[in-house]
């Protein structure tokens, strides 16, 4: 669970006015007291009313509400076109995430803002064969790779149909309309790639690494501004 899921969880358990104690709280969320005790403490420093301490409990003073979401429309407008680029052209889980956060923002916007998220006239659509769900699920994969720093062993044709066996040090993707591309540091290189995700045969999760300040995404802006791609 994402650390603003639990915070969201915790404020929603205290609501009932019972008094929980971090010990209960850590049982429901599955993680520690420890967590718990920070969540809260950090909960209590934003302004939220919890009252308790640490052995005894907490409990939430009555009346207290989630503040309502608040957007620009242009805003809005962003959140609702970028959630429908995904739902075409993200990963599996990527598309289905954007979507749901789209239904919990619209559940807590005043009216105005639903009426206005509705009326958004930008959309993303893809033809037969543009995205298959095997390479949505691969961006996913590539996407949960790049964020533990673990590498990927994957098996890559070039332009010419060439194919060969690379591990890579996947660092950031880049969409390019239509075209994903992988930022990694290639070890059979020695060197920065760009990878089209549309050329990656099949790919394998490696051994986690370190980042090293000369094999970092800052480091392929400063020594590689043409953006090599292989």
């Amino acid at each position: 669970m994402r650390r603003a899921d639990r915070l969201f969880q915790i404020v929603q358990h205290l609501r009932g006015g019972r008094l929980l104690t971090a010990k209960a709280l850590a049982e429901r969320l599955e993680v520690s007291p420890r967590t718990i005790y920070r969540d809260v403490a950090d909960l209590i420093g934003s302004g939220v009313p919890i009252e308790g301490e640490a052995g005894v409990g907490y409990v939430m003073r009555a009346g207290y509400d989630m503040p309502p979401l608040m957007f620009p429309e242009e805003e809005i407008v962003a959140l609702v076109a970028g959630a429908r680029l995904l739902r075409a052209w993200g990963g599996l889980q990527m598309a289905a995430a954007a979507e749901e956060a789209l239904v919990r923002i619209e559940a807590v916007l005043p009216d105005p803002l639903k009426a206005r998220a509705a009326q958004v006239k930008i959309h993303a659509l893809t033809l037969n064969g543009e995205m298959s769900e095997a390479q949505r699920a691969l961006l996913d994969e590539i996407e949960a790779a790049c964020d533990s720093r673990h590498r990927l062993e994957i098996s890559y044709r070039d332009a010419a149909g060439a194919e060969t066996r690379r591990v890579l040090r996947p660092l950031g993707l880049y969409f390019w309309g239509k075209v994903w591309t992988l930022v990694a540091w290639c070890e059979l290189r020695q060197d920065f790639r760009m990878f089209r995700l549309d050329r990656i045969a099949a790919a394998e999760l490696g051994a986690p690494f370190r980042d090293e300040r000369d094999k970092t995404l800052a480091a392929f802006y400063a020594t590689h501004p043409e953006r090599r791609r292989d």
